[in-house]
């Protein structure tokens, strides 16, 4: 055991989890009556409804407060998972698993599953030299950093000015650019194809059948990579788990902190809206973030490492970070992420980048929001989600309809 990780520090570790979890599951009790009379409303049910809309009702208001009450689960919460690979991936892993800030966890994880390759192939590492780089002195002696991560957070927030996602940097000839590579495609000239018609062609879902294809295959259509050359930077502040989900969105990629750098004395967490409206859930939520960052800090100031202690920071951390991305794969995250049955987070900081974009470049905003909104009047189903359909007309007043769960 490590020295600095003894006994009494596990106790207290272990502790600080399995509190966690009883706030989670005290959570979900507080808060699925709130999300099954939202549900209730939105779906107008009543005494005489039928017993399975009922029952679907009562699911899907089960998932909602199980979504909310996860914030308060640590980092450290363990999970599962099968992981397939090529063999090119395996040795950049390995190469880079002693580099950057690649946690002792992931460490030891690429170090079995290299080990395990060796027992049946003993030189498919050894003939290459691909062994672990050694660790860049910028990501050592991170203990001097501790808590030096509150003053880059306040100047962040005063930059975001409340909202979820700001443009800080985009292509101001977009629609110029765009709209020539559109015509270098199509073999067209300016007098043929001028730049509004170009890009109404590209962005109109009735002229552009690639738009209304759930499989999002346009990014491979030769038209559409006209989309490529009209880039956008934003900055946004969500929660570790909104930001996990994020990053599935690999082609709209981020700058995302260390948090052994970006560390924070007083808690850093964001409060999701079904928490918000519920005083006596948000007191129990706001309890277990004070209870988790004392921990931490207890941790720490034992001299326990950042690593280890800030694995009990909860998936509710505030996550800071820049992204960027083209119009043709922001597109895709935009069509997605602005459903109402989009992570509520993402689903925010999307309609904040969407409004920002209306501010700059009013042309491209028109054909682009929800599935539902961009299919209506032009083909059936106009809502893509089928059993999941958020029973809300969205397409009827989007991007004007708010959001209630």
């Amino acid at each position: 055991m490590s020295l600095f990780f003894d006994e009494n520090c596990k106790e207290l570790y272990e502790a600080a989890i399995s509190r966690a979890w009883n706030y989670y599951r005290e959570l979900c009790s507080l808060l699925i009556a709130d999300a099954r009379t939202i549900l209730n409303d939105i779906w107008h049910i009543g005494p005489m409804s039928h017993p399975k809309r009922l029952q679907k009702i009562e699911r899907s208001a089960e998932k909602r407060a199980i979504e909310i009450a996860r914030y308060v689960l640590p980092v450290a919460a363990f999970t599962t998972m099968v992981h397939t690979i090529s063999g090119i991936v395996l040795h950049r892993l390995w190469r880079m698993s002693g580099a950057s800030d690649t946690p002792s966890e992931a460490r030891a994880v690429i170090g079995a599953m290299v080990a395990r390759v060796k027992e049946i192939d003993v030189q498919f590492f050894d003939r290459f030299a691909t062994e672990p780089l050694e660790e860049l002195p910028e990501w050592k002696n991170t203990q001097a950093n501790v808590n030096a991560g509150e003053a880059f957070a306040r100047e962040f927030d005063a930059k975001l000015n409340g909202k979820t996602s700001i443009l800080v940097d985009y292509s101001p000839n977009a629609i110029r650019v765009m709209a020539e590579s559109y015509r270098a495609v199509a073999g067209l000239t300016a007098s043929q194809c001028p730049d509004a018609e170009a890009i109404d062609r590209l962005l109109n879902p009735a002229r552009n059948l690639y738009r209304l294809e759930t499989l999002n295959v346009g990014v491979h259509a030769p038209i559409m990579r006209a989309l490529q050359h009209g880039n956008y930077t934003f900055a946004k502040k969500i929660s570790h788990t909104a930001d996990s989900q994020d990053q599935r969105h690999r082609m709209v990629p981020g700058s995302r902190p260390i948090l052994t750098l970006a560390d924070s004395y007083e808690p850093d967490y964001i409060i999701p809206m079904l928490l918000a409206n519920n005083p006596r859930a948000k007191e129990v939520y706001d309890r277990a973030m004070r209870d988790a960052w004392s921990s931490k800090n207890e941790l720490l100031d034992r001299g326990v490492p950042p690593e280890i202690a800030l694995y009990l920071l909860p998936n509710a951390k505030s996550i800071r970070l820049y992204e960027s991305g083209s119009l043709l794969h922001l597109l895709h995250k935009w069509t997605m992420r602005t459903c109402f049955n989009a992570q509520e987070e993402i689903y925010r900081a999307s309609m904040d980048e969407l409004a920002q974009l209306r501010e700059v470049h009013p042309e491209l905003s028109r054909y682009i929001g929800p599935p539902c909104h961009i299919r209506a009047g032009i083909t059936t189903p106009i809502c893509t989600e089928g059993t999941h359909f958020c029973g809300i007309k969205v397409w009827l007043d989007f991007p004007n309809i708010t959001r209630r769960i």
